[in-house]
């Protein structure tokens, strides 16, 4: 077999591997999705057959009708987006300004800084969540009272509690630390002939060179800050700070539909999956590499 046909069968079988795997993956998605529409008596129908990963013939909009009836969805909606989208915003200056530091600065004790990221990427929050509890419980913020300035103690029932702990993520630190790296330094030096300091050459060379990690951090802030669902039970007692996760507690104890429950989590999905459709193309570029080409 010559060497053309043995590089197309590694390409078939990998595509066919591929293929397979994204099925697989997609075949839950699916399921929940056609299960939305359908009622309770559905659901479960025929579940060996292919007309289960499909609305069917009597599909219907009642499910979705009835999760904006029977809970505050749209305010959980709204709550998990400003939350999300905080700290997506904070948490890519803040990681990839640390990952600066430590990749395209020369200063003493960047390498035991660098060392406490990395052991802090495998700490899990189960972990640290008591002792930050007990930290937030005791930190002060500035509220207006009646048009006074006041100090509250205390940070619990409030959208800063659920995005100030989470703004700091030490995997994505360490992703943009090791993208920064990559960079030719001859961008730097060519920047600073030109009179920049180091935040003209953060802001101005190395951020527009870095749009596939700033995607990938984006992705895995939004998820960590859509999915929160220990956190806000821990801090959260107020329905008006409550986000979508714990919201679907809540409903489960309103509602034994499963047609229902199926619409709950398709419409607390699609932000995810829109999210990751809309960094998709910055996800798999190489920005900084299609600059250095010219």
């Amino acid at each position: 077999m010559t060497q053309p046909m043995i590089d197309l069968v590694r390409k078939i079988v990998l595509l066919a591997a591929m293929s397979f795997l994204g099925l697989v993956f997609a075949m839950p998605l699916a399921f929940m999705f056609a299960a939305s529409f359908k009622s309770d008596t559905a659901v479960f129908e025929n579940l060996a057959h292919w007309s289960t990963y499909v609305p069917g013939p009597g599909w219907s909009l009642d499910n979705y009708r009835a999760i904006f009836q029977k809970s505050d969805l749209p305010g959980f909606l709204v709550n998990s987006g400003i939350i999300a989208v905080c700290t997506v915003v904070a948490g890519i200056f803040l990681n990839s300004m640390l990952a600066y530091a430590l990749a395209r600065m020369r200063w003493g004790g960047r390498h035991v800084v660098l060392g406490i990221v990395v052991a802090l990427v495998i700490v899990p929050f189960e972990v640290i969540a008591i002792p930050l509890l007990s930290l937030v419980a005791r930190l002060p913020w500035p509220v207006l009272d009646h048009g006074t300035l006041d100090v509250q103690i205390g940070w619990f029932n409030s959208f800063h509690v659920q995005i100030i702990p989470f703004v700091a993520n030490a995997f994505c630190t360490f992703l943009f630390y090791q993208f920064f790296r990559d960079i030719p330094a001859e961008l730097d030096e060519a920047a600073k002939m030109d009179g920049a300091g180091p935040w003209t050459v953060y802001l101005r060379v190395i951020m527009p060179n870095s749009g596939p990690v700033i995607a990938t951090a984006a992705i895995i802030l939004f998820i960590q800050a859509w999915n929160q669902y220990l956190w806000p039970i821990m801090v959260i007692q107020s329905e008006g700070f409550r986000p979508v996760q714990p919201g679907i507690q809540q409903f489960f104890g309103r509602t034994n539909s499963w047609g229902q429950i199926m619409a709950y989590g398709s419409v607390i999905t699609l932000p995810v999956l829109a999210v990751f459709l809309a960094f998709q193309r910055q996800f798999v570029a190489s920005v900084a590499g299609a600059g250095i080409k010219g």
